[in-house]
């Protein structure tokens, strides 16, 4: 192995890399992804049984559960590093769809829960020598995507919040940025397609809907957020990553 790849493969030994979510999906990507490359992981997700990480049961619209999440990761590894804010929820439906009950639990979720949890980490980011967050927001957060109102607010309002941690906590030595998939194969769009009139249909418009013509795979996104929480990647802050197959940049003519 050359040194350049011992370098890589090892960018995060002796980091603890926190992942919300981390059970299933993109998180569980996330999880095995950091690992892999040398760092210990905390899985923080309501449902901790069987995953193959330390695991604390946890809701990320609750402080006090956080807050003795944290505490247990602190215990049980004596620091944090990075942090990787992917919890959250789904939500479908034109403006009119949802109530401002749904409105409210939603955006707790997919953005308080995010500063919930950094909020949480903060003093233990700020004594790493490599402290990384990185939020998942998505391709709603910067292109309007028909039926996704309550979503697109929650995920543009992370990305925008993203941004403002990145320049309160820059001269702290704290970095932060975002990862914008596209339509991902997670278990969640799975459930979805499996509740249409047409899965086999439904599946194809998605493809469709992203340039390079498929889902976008957990893996894919987990190596933009191993690249966004590097140490290797320490002038990357403040910004975002689209993983969505072109979806947001690209207008190709049909073929």
């Amino acid at each position: 192995m050359s040194e350049n790849k011992e370098k890589y493969v090892s960018q995060f030994e002796g980091l603890v890399a926190v992942v919300t979510g981390g059970a299933s999906g993109i998180g569980a990507a996330v999880a095995q992804r950091l690992k892999d490359e040398g760092a210990q992981i905390a899985v923080l997700d309501l449902r901790a049984d069987g995953v193959d990480h330390f695991a604390v049961a946890t809701d990320v619209s609750d402080d006090e559960s956080v807050t003795a999440a944290i505490t247990a990761v602190v215990a049980e590894f004596g620091r944090i590093d990075i942090v990787v804010n992917n919890a959250g929820i789904g939500a479908q439906g034109d403006l009119a769809a949802n109530s401002d009950e749904e409105w409210h639990r939603v955006w707790d979720i997919n953005v308080v829960g995010m500063a919930r949890v950094t909020r949480a980490a903060l003093p233990f980011l700020r004594q790493s020598p490599a402290a990384s967050v990185v939020n998942v927001s998505s391709i709603v957060a910067t292109a309007g995507v028909p039926q996704r109102v309550l979503y697109s607010a929650t995920k543009g309002a992370v990305l925008a919040m993203t941004r403002a941690m990145a320049a309160d906590h820059l001269r702290e030595g704290i970095r932060f940025n975002a990862v914008n998939p596209g339509t991902a194969d997670t278990p969640w769009i799975n459930g979805l397609l499996a509740k249409s009139a047409d899965p086999v249909a439904e599946r194809a418009a998605l493809e469709a809907r992203q340039p390079h013509g498929r889902l976008v795979s957990p893996a894919e996104i987990a190596g933009a957020i191993a690249y966004l929480a590097s140490p290797l990647s320490g002038s990357t802050t403040g910004t975002s990553i689209a993983v969505d197959g072109g979806m947001q940049e690209l207008r190709l003519r049909p073929e």
